[in-house]
């Protein structure tokens, strides 16, 4: 009898410059199942961008309406704008055995927990020092002086939250830090409670509960 597993909400979360999204990008593309969560947000909608896809683009009254409806998961409002996970459409993906991969910071990442602790797995990933860091900020030449400071004076406050997390990772080498993360996505995949259908496997072999 072959059994199928409900899916896991997998939350990657780091200050900018540690490697979250090169390691999410990897998970996206090397493991079926696994699809990045939509965002709904307030924000006008920019070239290229397609709904759906990119975001669920929606007014702020709607948002506000979503909100007291408690139609999200996580929420939160940055320089004016509203962004929020809509619950529907992860909860539909979780059922069918698709997993959904979060990019929030540490205040999402409590939401969701609150949310549904049940689904939720999380990760924090770590530079292996505050000069690596720096290093890589200014390496990606994205950013002026300015703002690859407010980035380090942000890491700090961001990283003490490391232990809120079930799993860390110290990116010391992005390809082994890779290989962590999907170490960690499928023995989760494995775990008893997400594997449909299991009980009625064991009590075919005369040893179910």
């Amino acid at each position: 009898m072959e059994n199928s597993r409900r899916g896991l909400m997998l939350v990657l979360s780091s200050p900018s410059g540690a490697g979250k999204s090169t390691i999410s990008r990897a998970l996206l593309e090397r493991h079926e199942h696994l699809e990045m969560s939509v965002s709904a947000t307030t924000r006008p909608v920019r070239p290229g961008e397609v709904e759906g896809q990119d975001y669920y683009f929606v007014d702020q009254l709607n948002f506000d309406e979503m909100v007291a409806g408690k139609e999200f998961l996580e929420h939160a409002t940055v320089f004016d704008r509203s962004y929020g996970t809509p619950r529907a459409p992860v909860m539909k993906a979780l059922e069918s055995g698709t997993d959904v991969l979060f990019d929030v910071d540490w205040q999402g990442t409590q939401q969701l927990k609150q949310s549904a602790p049940e689904h939720l797995v999380s990760i924090f990933i770590l530079p292996p020092s505050l000069e690596e860091l720096e290093k890589r900020l200014y390496a990606r030449a994205q950013d002026s002086d300015e703002v690859v400071r407010g980035r380090m004076a942000k890491a700090t406050s961001e990283m003490s939250h490391w232990a809120e997390y079930d799993y860390i990772i110290v990116n010391n080498n992005i390809e082994e830090s890779v290989s962590q993360a999907e170490a960690i996505l499928s023995a989760e995949r494995l775990k008893r409670d997400r594997r449909v259908g299991l009980l009625e496997l064991v009590r075919e072999l005369g040893v179910g509960q």
